[in-house]
């Protein structure tokens, strides 16, 4: 009998999740090989064309490209960040509750306010940033609108925002860490570096894979920011996959074409997430 009562707990949450998780993605994997319906014309099987259709769409290349950027330099920035902040704030300083907080802040407010904080820093001649830079008498630089630099200046506000939110993982992660630990290195004339190398970092493993997916994850699912500063301009320069796939569907209505981007994004998850879980596989220690 306990195998029934453990289904009926289970239940209500396999509910939600093929609701809300399993059939949307078999429905957008299912729309991707029908045409968009327009009016009283309903859709057609068209077979592979969207897909045909996707090859030879050079935005999309460009948005992809801009998407490997993005998450190639904010992945990797922003974990080592977190792990940085967390070991300083784990430290004995003065003020650390306050250092802790001022850390997490970021995390805590609304991705549309955040877009337009940094909007502010980054506005050509009146903005913070050319504020700072005309003390040294340097030009305006229009860091949203010139397309050498719209990407790297969103780059900047995502790792702002997520350094803060990994760090807390990480914290609490170390201290979960057995004093005992750095007593025996002590003991043994370990230098920190090396008691870190060989003690610290081993044991952090299982956050860092947790705090690798979130941040693989969150590279691919930035909407609002772009939206707000740039709105993927200038000339697609800053417009990222997701962003792709709701100006294609919500602006240009073209559904169809918009779940074959979807199921390519979810195919680069999956890829990303199995190949992440076999790289830490041997690298994790769970005990």
């Amino acid at each position: 009998m306990e195998w029934i009562y453990a289904w009926l707990l289970l239940t209500p949450a396999l509910i939600l999740l093929f609701a809300f998780t399993h059939y949307p993605a078999v429905t957008t994997f299912w729309a991707s090989f029908f045409s968009t319906p327009r009016g009283r014309r309903e859709a057609e099987f068209v077979g592979l064309e969207n897909y045909v259709t996707l090859l030879e769409d050079e935005t999309f290349w460009q948005v992809l490209v801009n998407n490997a950027w993005y998450a190639g330099i904010t992945i990797p920035v922003s974990i080592a960040l977190a792990l940085i902040m967390a070991l300083w704030v784990d430290g004995k300083l003065r003020g650390r509750s306050f250092i802790r907080m001022a850390y997490f802040a970021p995390t805590v407010l609304p991705l549309i306010a955040v877009a337009n904080i940094w909007m502010f820093f980054y506005t050509p001649g009146f903005g913070l940033i050319d504020q700072v830079r005309g003390l040294f008498g340097l030009g305006e630089v229009n860091w949203l609108g010139d397309p050498d630099l719209a990407l790297g200046s969103v780059i900047v506000v995502a790792i702002w925002k997520e350094a803060g939110f990994f760090m807390i993982f990480y914290l609490a992660a170390l201290q979960s860490i057995p004093p005992s630990l750095r007593e025996a290195a002590d003991i043994e004339g370990a230098s920190r570096w090396t008691y870190f190398r060989r003690i610290v970092f081993p044991l952090l493993m299982p956050t860092t894979l947790f705090v690798s997916i979130n941040a693989v994850i969150n590279s691919f699912r930035l909407v609002d920011h772009i939206f707000v500063m740039t709105n993927g301009g200038p000339d697609n320069a800053s417009s990222l996959l997701l962003f792709y796939i709701y100006e294609t569907a919500f602006q240009y209505w073209e559904t169809a074409y918009a779940s074959t981007l979807t199921v390519v994004l979810l195919l680069l998850l999956s890829l990303l997430a199995i190949g992440q879980f076999f790289f830490f596989d041997r690298k994790v220690h769970y005990r």
